[in-house]
């Protein structure tokens, strides 16, 4: 049963943030291979393709959104890919600076006290990082140790959180390469909830998970809240998932807010002559999307864009 926070104590202030990317104006592998195919109205060369602009077009991820996130609750981000949902993210966790607007955690400015911010956050990424040659018990004790958890300590607390995600003991020492991408997901969860974080950002965090394994997460996301008082943002494509685990969602779209609600509330928008909507036909009316529209930036295309 979902437990609707009563406090009014604020975790997460996020002030009239924008974040905004100097992206190719092609694709970069484009000029990998010297051009692109010729269209209508190009000028080709002798061997069909014209050489790839060098230009750059200036895109808004994140476009003047502002809300707050109150101490011990659960606050879903639902937005097709590419609505900026996954830049939000990045930007409380520091891995990205605001182009404007502020962004502070229990106090902290993510920008000035960006190690303070470090200490008290967690994040799961649907394409979490490895040690891929290393197994899960290397992996999660290297993790613990950079939080400042005992390997034994770590190592116990390991084995309980994975086995209540039902991955085999075998699978503990075996190399992550070997592992399938839902099992990898599910390493990526329990190094997230070793270090009982203070706000723990979930982006996407079930994705490649099966029915059951969903379920374990959401009861492990609400123990973080209800048992060691964990604040937790959580970008999901899960409509049900969001409907049965989140206090309020806020719906993004082309980096914008659009919507900013309890999921009942967000059900009372929309008329459906006299039946209440699901989650996912509010979010069809509001956006006039499919929730998967196009992909968003992983981190590792991201990186490609900074350099």
């Amino acid at each position: 049963m979902k437990q609707i926070v009563s406090s009014t104590e604020t975790a997460i202030i996020v002030n009239d943030v924008v974040k905004r990317f100097n992206a190719a104006s092609e694709p970069w592998w484009w000029r990998l291979r010297g051009g692109r195919p010729a269209e209508n109205g190009d000028h080709a060369n002798g061997n069909g393709t014209i050489k790839a602009r060098r230009g750059k077009e200036l895109v808004t991820a994140v476009d003047h959104i502002s809300f707050d996130v109150h101490r011990r609750e659960i606050f879903g981000v639902l937005g097709p890919n590419g609505s900026g949902k996954s830049t939000l993210i990045r930007l409380l966790s520091t891995l990205l600076l605001p182009d404007a607007g502020t962004i502070t955690i229990f106090g902290l400015d993510v920008v000035r006290d960006e190690m303070k911010v470090k200490r008290i956050i967690n994040r799961v990424s649907v394409d979490a990082a490895f040690f891929k040659k290393l197994s899960p018990r290397e992996n999660l004790l290297y993790g613990a140790r950079l939080y400042g958890v005992s390997g034994r300590e770590a190592d116990r607390k390991a084995r309980e959180i994975l086995k209540r995600l039902g991955l085999r003991e075998s699978s503990y020492n075996s190399p992550m390469e070997d592992m399938s991408r839902g099992m990898q997901q599910k390493v990526a969860i329990a190094r997230a909830f070793l270090t009982q974080p203070v706000v723990l950002l979930l982006d996407e965090p079930t994705t490649g998970l099966d029915p059951r394994s969903k379920l374990e997460v959401e009861a492990f996301v609400n123990e973080l809240r209800d048992v060691h008082g964990a604040t937790i943002v959580i970008t999901t494509h899960d409509m049900n998932e969001a409907d049965s685990l989140c206090d309020r969602i806020a719906i993004v779209d082309d980096g914008k807010m659009v919507a900013l609600d309890t999921p009942t509330g967000l059900k009372r928008m929309i008329n459906r002559n006299g039946h209440e909507p699901s989650l996912e036909e509010v979010f069809m009316d509001l956006t006039g999307k499919e929730l998967v529209e196009k992909d968003d930036l992983t981190d590792f295309e991201l990186q490609k864009v900074l350099d």
